[in-house]
């Protein structure tokens, strides 16, 4: 892990909290931190706390006659190897996306040449509203910013929805993990999550897939300078920025998704999606009456989104996933070797805590004559390595 000089930027908001965990990880991980707070900032948090924190004094003005007389504003920007925002405020966001330069974090933004990342924190209305998602679009055009986040869940304020920040530590692991352009001008196919069988018009058959590692990968995906379209089944998540996701519900409807987007261009298709092997062999159009003490009810196999993929005359490159509740490494293989995929990663569902539903995982990576273990990390963690794993094997791959 290369060690670099971070410039924190902390902006107005609850989840500034969170900005003093996340200094402490980053220096235990051995970067150098210096931190800029705006007015805002100071409303929720004390510079004090950063100060102790970093070791660092804390810089909240751009009028500061003692730091300016040094071009102050110029020296931060120039020593940064990476600029971190976190929390970035709706306020910020749409102030920095315009340009502006009329506080000492901006004006640091607007003269670095470094990364920026932004690690977006706001009400979920705030979020979604239209001309923050504006300003979120500029910012995704420029290849200088990236977006960290956010996550989907409880607000201070007592909403639900996409909007809180991404925890210290999710954040911490993607400095340590950084995969930028490794692979740029790639185009990325990924499913997620569960797909839903009807039975009839309120029953249906499905999994307990949440759709949270493929939502990881397709972040990551995109953070090392992919193209990605993420085909998703039914989750409660939020879209990962700057990736395309189309919804889709049963396996049907993923398998004609994933053909038409791998015809689109594919390099590298990620198949995380659960999906059902069979489905009801008729979809009632009533719903179903409680009669009978039992019940039989036919299924029929569903298609094979993976194997029809990776069977292609010429298939991008393609990783499958195996969940298993024994026998990991057998099965994984097997299926590996029957599909004609390229990778694969096993996880044991049984274990408690991880796989489905769980924001962590432990997962084995196997491809033809290698395998490689990751221990327990979170879903973000493990996707950044295994995109980076991945663009090393297809690289490999292209030229054995």
């Amino acid at each position: 892990m290369a060690q670099k000089r971070i410039l924190l930027g902390v902006t107005g908001g609850i989840a500034a909290y969170k900005s003093a965990e996340l200094v402490r990880l980053l220096k235990k991980a051995g970067h150098q931190v210096r931190v800029v707070m705006t007015s805002g900032a100071e409303g929720f948090i004390k510079p004090l706390t950063f100060q102790a924190l970093s070791g660092e004094p804390v810089r909240n003005s751009l009028l500061d006659p003692e730091a300016e007389a040094g071009m102050g504003h110029i020296e931060l920007a120039k020593w940064a190897d990476l600029v971190l925002v976190a929390p970035a405020s709706a306020n910020f966001i749409a102030r920095l996306a315009n340009g502006m330069a009329d506080d000492l974090l901006t004006t640091v933004c607007c003269a670095t040449t470094a990364p920026i990342v932004l690690a977006p924190a706001m009400n979920q209305a705030m979020w979604s509203n239209t001309r923050t998602q504006r300003n979120l679009a500029l910012l995704e055009a420029d290849d200088q910013i990236r977006l960290w986040g956010p996550d989907a869940g409880d607000q201070a304020c007592g909403d639900t929805g996409p909007g809180r920040m991404l925890e210290a530590q999710a954040i911490a692991e993607r400095v340590d993990q950084d995969n930028r352009g490794v692979l740029a001008g790639q185009r990325v196919v990924i499913t997620a999550g569960p797909t839903r069988e009807p039975i009839d018009p309120v029953r249906y058959i499905s999994n307990h897939s949440s759709g949270k590692m493929g939502y990881a990968l397709a972040a990551a995906a995109r953070e090392a300078g992919a193209k990605v379209v993420l085909i998703s089944g039914p989750v409660s998540l939020a879209a990962p920025a700057g990736v395309e996701v189309r919804d889709v519900m049963t396996a049907e409807d993923m398998l004609a998704a994933a053909e038409t987007a791998v015809d689109e261009g594919c390099d590298i298709f990620i198949a995380t999606a659960a999906v059902a092997d069979y489905r009801p062999e008729t979809e009632a159009d009533q719903k179903l009456k409680k009669a009978n003490e039992t019940m039989s009810l036919a299924l029929v196999r569903n298609p094979d989104t993976l194997a029809t993929i990776a069977g292609r005359s010429n298939p991008p490159f393609t990783v499958g996933f195996a969940a298993e509740t024994n026998d990991v490494e057998h099965y994984a293989t097997d299926k590996m070797a029957r599909k004609k995929l390229d990778m694969i990663v096993a996880n044991d569902v049984s274990q408690p805590g991880i796989g489905f539903n769980s924001d962590r995982n432990t997962i084995t990576v196997f491809w033809p004559g290698g395998h490689q273990a990751f221990d327990n990390d979170t879903k973000a963690g493990l996707a950044g390595r295994l995109v980076r794993l991945i663009a090393e094997r297809r690289q490999q791959a292209a030229g054995a």
